[in-house]
């Protein structure tokens, strides 16, 4: 069996700096950053949750019960101080007992009071956040760039690699960040298994193992978000899998099961805990368009509206959708119908941002229509169009990093 070979082209590593920006922007926030009491929760129960379980009955943590709250996010913030406790420990076994830093094998005071025998924690909570989110642009960039091109792909990915409102996310630990990176990747996985159930069935499984890991972490993050998914991804395989569209249920059945064992995972196999998920009112949902005003009166940097030209870039791909019939495709229509549906929800009873889980969907709506206009006879004008949205939306984004450290 041979490895097949990675080419590293103009293409990807035009793609990385794109990335390597997004990673400077919010190292640079992060080094300005102090821990804060959100810092202290999400850290606190993601290393209770790694290494002891809560001295308090009934509950998961000693945080409680999470409030419907998804524990991925807790996992994330608390597994590298929990692997940091666990390197001086196995260092210090090394050490003669008079040079011990840490007597008796074991870091002193509680879980979380031991933090100050830590070193690099605020890097630490913040930094697989910040991943998450360049795995996110990764994946963007790789399906943006399949479905439209070189030029679609960097138009997409330069605008999420500039939004503030990815950047502001992306440096704190919180659960949207990783739904939005679960969601995106559980409905182009949906797609992907829809297409090859086309072929042999040799090519199914893999897919749909990377399906059911999509679900179930997507789930571990915000259930809403894997509860929207899975519908989403039922719709576009059943319309894509034409005469195979039997097996969707099957596949979407394994997957499901395959979902709950991983989340079942998360609460540490514990029945009692994992109950809360379906009591704890995670996926109760309304309709509002607070979240999108919020996105698009967004006055709290540099004070200007910091994502005009994105909205711009987005006004211009709906005319076009609207009058251009070429537009109207598959590729372009799904992340559409994604936004649609993703746009006006908010959660009654867990606080999140379900209008962020869309930005990707949005930015992939962008790139795949413009993609379409910069192969007609107006070429040159959507050329200097891109150009000038991207290093206006650059520059809006690089006078807001002050304030969104302030802020946070």
């Amino acid at each position: 069996m041979t490895l097949p070979r990675i080419h590293i082209g103009r293409p990807q590593r035009l793609a990385a700096l794109l990335l390597l920006a997004l990673l400077a922007q919010c190292l640079w926030i992060v080094g300005h950053q102090q821990l804060s009491t959100a810092d202290d929760r999400f850290a606190r129960c993601g290393r209770e949750m790694w290494e002891r379980p809560s001295p308090l009955a009934g509950t998961f943590t000693t945080c409680g019960n999470l409030n419907g709250d998804g524990t991925f996010a807790y996992r994330v913030a608390g597994l590298p101080l929990t692997l940091e406790r666990l390197t001086l420990l196995a260092v210090d076994h090394f050490r003669s007992p008079a040079n011990r830093l840490y007597t008796g094998g074991s870091l002193n005071g509680s879980t979380w009071e031991s933090r100050h025998q830590l070193n690099f924690v605020v890097v630490l909570i913040h930094l697989p956040f910040v991943l998450f989110a360049l795995l996110l642009g990764g994946g963007l960039w790789w399906v943006t760039r399949r479905l439209y091109g070189n030029e679609g792909g960097f138009f997409a990915l330069g605008l999420y690699c500039f939004c503030p409102a990815v950047v502001r996310m992306a440096v704190a630990p919180n659960n949207d960040v990783l739904a939005m990176w679960g969601l995106y990747g559980l409905i182009y996985t949906a797609i992907g298994v829809a297409h090859a159930m086309q072929g042999p069935r040799r090519k199914w499984r893999p897919r749909i193992v990377l399906l059911t890991i999509a679900l179930g972490l997507t789930a571990a993050a915000h259930l809403l978000a894997a509860i929207v998914g899975f519908i989403a991804a039922l719709a576009f395989m059943l319309y894509l899998a034409e005469r195979r569209r039997g097996y969707v249920f099957q596949v979407l059945l394994i997957s499901a099961i395959g979902a709950l064992a991983i989340l079942f995972a998360f609460y540490g196999f514990r029945p009692a805990a994992f109950s809360y998920v379906f009591t704890g009112g995670a996926a109760r949902f309304w309709f509002s368009l607070a979240g999108v005003r919020s996105f698009v009166v967004d006055r709290g940097f540099a004070g200007s509206l910091a994502n005009f030209p994105i909205l711009i870039a987005a006004c211009v791909a709906a005319m076009l959708y609207c009058a251009v019939r070429r537009s109207r495709y598959f590729g372009n229509t799904a992340p559409l119908l994604v936004l649609l549906a993703l746009a006006p929800l908010i959660t009654t009873q867990t606080v999140s941002a379900p209008w962020f889980w869309a930005l990707p969907f949005f930015f992939t709506f962008i790139g795949g229509v413009f993609a379409d206009a910069l192969e007609t006879r107006t070429r040159k004008l959507f050329l200097l169009l891109t150009g000038a949205i991207l290093t206006a939306q650059a520059m809006e984004c690089l006078l807001a990093l002050h304030l969104i450290a302030r802020c946070l």
